[in-house]
């Protein structure tokens, strides 16, 4: 690696990516539509032509030739381009000369420590050889699980797209996760090989991971090979793991072989990657995507993000930062830049600088550092450097950046004035005066998104854009219709290529049904641009949002997320569920029960109660508060630390002893109470009382 990041100094001309795909539409084509609604509707309704589309546009290859674009449109099971071939770290390193030649950069990383690098295209392609043959050499095998427990550092993606290489199936955990929630979900998978770190610096302190890599090996017997970024330095943490392999040596091969290496030719939906969703109970549900399908709906997502090929002449040394923590989809969004040839800037560490002495102006001082053009985050950072204070003029040279992206949960009008407000002040170029939100709405269940920007669309503080190319989202309402202008159900009536493949170890598809496919009747909804087809056809995609699409009279392209309709707690993009959280704090000898509600509102801040009933004569103080929040740390993340604590009389149950999450959600949304809960249906009614109470008193 080197440690020359410089950027290139002038912006490029950049014509928005979503009008040179329909100039080709028309070239090539001969298709032209009148707005973005008719482009959009020819995108859901003749899905064969669109995708098809998205392949010829980015010259998709595959040594042997699709026998069509959708086989069979079935909800759950579809089947896309039967006899293609494909691998995502094929379509990633088919960059390498081009950029290389155009001297640019694969990879810009920096740390909290400064730790600036560059990695060169043709160095990223020798790593990846030299690690996806070290892996080959263990046993490792297609279809094999690869488990990692890494940070967001190059180290990180090498492993990636080694193991893509060699047709195993990556997963990926980030450092900061405790070791019950990690191996919740790597004992589901029974991985061969585990990557991880031995320590990390995060919000100004160095921590020490290696107890729990020590656990998590202990705890995975199917676990045959073990590599370690070491970080922790002396003679004591090099004889940590004395049968461990040194990660830094296996990527140091540089040889015949290493020259040679070509990733594996796939079927088109071979499982790439295991990502993870949580639910209301039980275990995340370990989610598989296909090497075919993130390809084709990364690149077709990147002409919405409006990020492109970096050496292309209209996007020309283009650097695409989102900011993520590596337990977060968007680590994967950000790496899919490499698909399209984009140079990806990375971060690891905290975007709010030290614990004891907050900075929001960390991020904004690394994008100026680095060049960075697309500069990404959750919605709650542009949030946090509103309440701040922070003055971008203070920041550094930021202008190169010419948008913004936000997702994770909603983004409220007044950060986003504010944001554009800052841009304004230190603008340079047209792009900065007005400068473009990228407001995108999706999910980790099928690694995309759903509603997001046009750059030829209006911008409306608050408010996403357009629903997505290829993504068939409608709101339907309690009647199961859909509707504009009011709030529904967020349900998707088509197929995506990214749709999972299925759930890992799920006999029968039983939770992916359940997940996602089971609120509607089969068939109802399902025929592209409207109608019934025959069940055979299976259910639409329930996703788990409120939606309105078009504004308060059904006009125009208008998306607005309402939160979420089940009860799965969504930090900043980051999903847990609440049974992870409830096994961490009633784990507490005080703790009898507890219930945690998540009150994600367009427009209000965050807010996430924990509600505990403690044992007789105990009183939560601020010792047992403390307690509480460093079981949710230690065990989950310090993502989902709630907002407040709070002493409370009963959990409310169902009759069947379930705790009534969603309807006290509703409540405490200010919905009444005769609409939101049935007491007959309840264990014990009474206890509504005092959530009535404060409710009220919230508003």
């Amino acid at each position: 690696m080197t440690t020359d990041v410089a950027a290139p100094s002038a912006p490029p001309p950049h014509r928005p990516l979503i009008r040179l795909y329909q100039d080709w539409l028309h070239q090539h084509r001969g298709l032209r539509f009148d707005d973005y609604r008719a482009l959009w509707r020819w995108s859901t309704t003749d899905l064969d032509a669109f995708w098809q589309s998205i392949w010829d546009y980015f010259e998709l290859q595959s040594p042997t030739p699709h026998t069509a674009v959708l086989g069979r449109n079935v909800m759950p099971g579809a089947s896309w381009f039967p006899g293609a071939q494909a691998n995502y770290a094929r379509q990633a390193l088919r960059h390498v000369d081009a950029a290389h030649a155009a001297g640019l950069p694969a990879i810009v990383s920096d740390n909290e420590r400064g730790e600036a690098r560059a990695l060169s295209w043709p160095e990223l392609k020798r790593q990846v050889a030299s690690f996806a043959l070290h892996l080959q050499a263990q046993g490792v095998q297609p279809g094999d699980r690869v488990a990692a427990y890494m940070p967001n550092a190059p180290e990180t993606i090498v492993a990636f797209l080694a193991t893509a290489g060699i047709g195993a199936v990556w997963s990926l955990c980030a450092p900061d996760m405790g070791t019950h929630a990690v191996l919740d979900r790597f004992r589901q998978i029974e991985p061969k090989v585990l990557i991880g770190i031995d320590g990390i610096t995060w919000a100004g302190r160095d921590i020490d991971r290696s107890a729990v890599l020590r656990e998590m090996r202990a705890a995975l017997p199917s676990v045959r090979h073990l590599a370690v970024l070491r970080q922790r330095g002396g003679l004591e943490a090099a004889n940590e793991f004395p049968d461990a392999a040194d990660f830094a040596a296996a990527c140091s091969r540089d040889d015949a072989a290493t020259a040679a290496f070509e990733p594996l030719w796939l079927p088109f939906e071979h499982p790439l990657w295991i990502v993870y969703s949580s639910g209301t109970t039980g275990l995340p549900k370990p989610i598989v995507h296909s090497h075919g399908g993130i390809i084709v709906v990364s690149l077709c997502g990147g002409l919405h993000l409006d990020v492109g090929c970096s050496y292309h002449p209209n996007s020309f040394g283009e650097r695409f930062h989102w900011y993520s923590s590596t337990g977060w989809i968007m680590w994967n969004s950000q790496v899919g830049g490499l698909l399209a040839g984009t140079t990806c800037v990375i971060f690891d560490g905290s975007p709010g600088g030290p614990r004891d002495a907050p900075d929001w102006t960390t991020l904004w001082r690394f994008a100026a550092r680095h060049g960075v053009t697309f500069l990404g985050s959750g919605a709650a950072f542009y949030a946090n450097c509103m309440k701040a204070g922070v003055e971008l003029a203070q920041c550094g040279d930021l202008s190169r950046i010419r948008a913004l992206g936000t997702t994770g949960s909603p983004l409220s009008p007044e950060v986003q004035q504010w944001g554009s407000a800052q841009f304004r002040r230190i603008a340079k170029t047209d792009a900065q005066r007005d400068i473009w939100w990228m407001n995108i709405s999706g999910g980790t269940d099928f690694a995309g998104g759903f509603i997001g920007g046009s750059r030829e669309l209006p911008q409306q503080p608050g408010v996403m854009q357009c629903r997505m190319l290829g993504a068939a989202v409608e709101a339907w309402n309690e009647a199961g219709a859909p509707v504009l202008g009011q709030v529904g159900e967020l349900v998707c009536t088509q197929p995506i290529p990214s749709m999972p493949l299925r759930f890992w170890n799920d006999p029968g598809d039983a939770r992916y049904l359940a997940s996602y496919f089971e609120m509607y009747p089969r068939g109802h909804g399902r025929r592209p641009g409207g109608g019934d087809l025959p069940g055979e056809a299976g259910g639409v995609w329930r996703h788990g949002d409120w939606l309105r699409i078009g504004d308060d009279q059904g006009e125009g392209e208008w998306c607005v997320i309402y939160g979420r309709s089940d009860a799965t707690i969504n930090r900043h993009g980051l999903r847990m569920g609440t049974s992870e959280i409830y096994s961490a704090v009633e784990a507490l000898p005080e703790v009898l029960d507890s219930m945690v509600v998540d009150l994600e509102y367009l427009g209000r801040a965050s807010y996430m109660p924990l509600f505990v009933v403690l044992r007789p004569g105990t009183a939560l103080d601020d010792a047992l508060a403390a307690r509480l929040k460093d079981a949710i740390r230690s065990a989950l993340s310090p993502r989902f630390v709630p907002d407040e604590i709070l002493q409370v009389p009963e959990i409310p149950r169902t009759l069947s002893g379930k705790k009534q999450e969603l309807p006290i959600k509703k409540l405490l949304l200010g919905q009444p109470l005769e609409k939101v809960v049935n007491r007959e249906a309840m264990a014990n009614p009474q206890s509504l009382a005092w959530y009535v109470d404060f409710a009220a008193s919230r508003r």
